[in-house]
């Protein structure tokens, strides 16, 4: 029967599991925990591929406990419901550890139903997931776990584990083996930190060696042809489209263009064309804006480009964007006056109108009043001093001018008029 070699590999102890040495390494937390054979509830977060399912195979064996695996994504209610008719049997004396996969895909009944059993401690749970947590996780199973991040593993690690399966798939096929420069790092650089995506990379190049063949060469191209597009992670409507939509404006407005553009790439491979281009019109007019004001119609124009080219050239007007942002001058001034003025509309501090400003054809009647109103552009420069904001908000100030060139130009100007 076929055993996959990520599957065939999987470590059997700690000191197998290649990364996440900031919660496995010696006298870390987690491991610290599994070593004292008193495990407590807990929630694994993290990408694929990184060492969840591994952990809690391994915590199985170091408990003793009866394992039960569930994935959420097809398991349900009357799954739990076996799962608990067993509970104080010769089947599981010690109780049972209940391993849920994709903890995210059951919805809040579900959940719940796991409570009882893992508050008396009848159950142990390690629940997995590639989403947030305190997002997608019911608080009262939270408040009951420990959370650990998974992070991806590094190039460095994944190294490790490619060497462990070449050498171990040479054992195995007997082959003569010999690697190009270059071919093993290109795998472990790929895999974008999921062990056992570099795992399988391995494995196709050794199944696509020739029958009766004694020797393989690894190569260069072998190795990209095994790991096209693999080193992506996007998850649409996900941490990770979340993540990388925050990264791409935030390299803008910290005026990093080649950031910027690296994330802008990712969503170009994608192809997730609206979700990149709402962030960057987002950004003209948040993070730029007054500093230099034609940045906001300019992108939209390359917007509206892309958009009506479609892939693959909507890479152009969108890097034309993207650089043209990262590199301007920055202000996020009308950001905070809106931000401010909402604040305290929302606390109620509005107020009646000016009677100055109120529309003439709004008294009752048809009487209309001596308004009062004074009419700017009778008045040198279309300026004349009267009030604006209602009477419990004057003097309050919601705008303050930038330090750019263009905005500070429209102060000097103001400031000579209003004197």
């Amino acid at each position: 029967m076929y055993q996959p070699l990520a599957d065939e590999l999987r470590p059997r102890s700690l000191d197998e599991v290649f990364g996440q040495e900031e919660i496995l390494g010696p006298g870390k937390m987690l491991r610290r925990m599994i070593e004292s054979g008193r495990v407590p509830n807990l929630i694994f977060y993290g990408p694929s591929g990184t060492g969840k399912t591994t952990v809690a195979n391994i915590i199985a064996e170091a408990t003793q406990r009866k394992l039960f695996k569930l994935n959420a994504t097809t398991a349900s209610t009357s799954d739990i419901k076996d799962i608990v008719s067993q509970l104080d049997t010769f089947m599981a004396p010690n109780g049972v550890l209940l391993y849920l996969d994709e903890i995210q895909s059951f919805n809040k009944r579900q959940q719940q139903s796991l409570l009882e059993h893992i508050e008396n401690g009848k159950i142990t749970l390690i629940a997995s997931t590639t989403e947030n947590p305190y997002f997608y996780v019911f608080n009262a199973i939270l408040s009951r776990s420990t959370v650990f991040e998974f992070k991806p593993i590094t190039p460095e690690a994944a190294m490790k584990a490619v060497c462990r399966a070449v050498d171990y798939m040479t054992e195995k096929t007997g082959l003569s083996v010999t690697a190009q420069e270059g071919a093993l790092e290109h795998i472990s650089m790929a895999c974008g930190g999921d062990i056992r995506k570099a795992l399988n990379a391995v494995e196709a190049i050794f199944i696509a060696a020739k029958t009766g063949d004694t020797e393989l060469a690894i190569t260069l191209d072998d190795a990209k042809a095994v790991t096209q597009r693999s080193a992506m992670r996007y998850d649409r409507g996900g941490d990770n489209q979340y993540d990388c939509l925050s990264a791409l404006m935030k390299s803008i407005r910290g005026s990093d263009p080649d950031a910027a553009i690296h994330y802008l790439a990712r969503f170009l491979e994608v192809g997730d064309l609206p979700s990149c281009c709402r962030r960057i019109l987002c950004s003209a007019c948040e993070d730029i804006a007054l500093a230099y004001p034609m940045a906001i119609p300019i992108v939209k124009a390359c917007v509206d480009s892309a958009l009506q080219l479609g892939m693959p050239e909507a890479r152009l007007p969108l890097s034309d964007a993207v650089i043209l942002l990262a590199t301007a001058p920055k202000s996020n001034s009308a950001y905070t006056a809106i931000a401010r003025a909402i604040s305290d509309v929302q606390a109620g501090k509005v107020g009646p109108f000016p009677r100055e400003l109120q529309n003439v054809h709004a008294d009752s009647a048809g009487q209309e009043r001596e308004q009062g109103y004074l009419y700017p552009h009778d008045y040198p420069n279309h300026w004349v001093r009267q009030q604006y904001l209602p009477d419990n908000l004057v003097g309050t100030v919601y705008y303050e001018y930038g330090e750019n060139k263009t905005e500070q130009a429209a102060k000097r100007y103001w400031d000579e008029i209003k004197g």
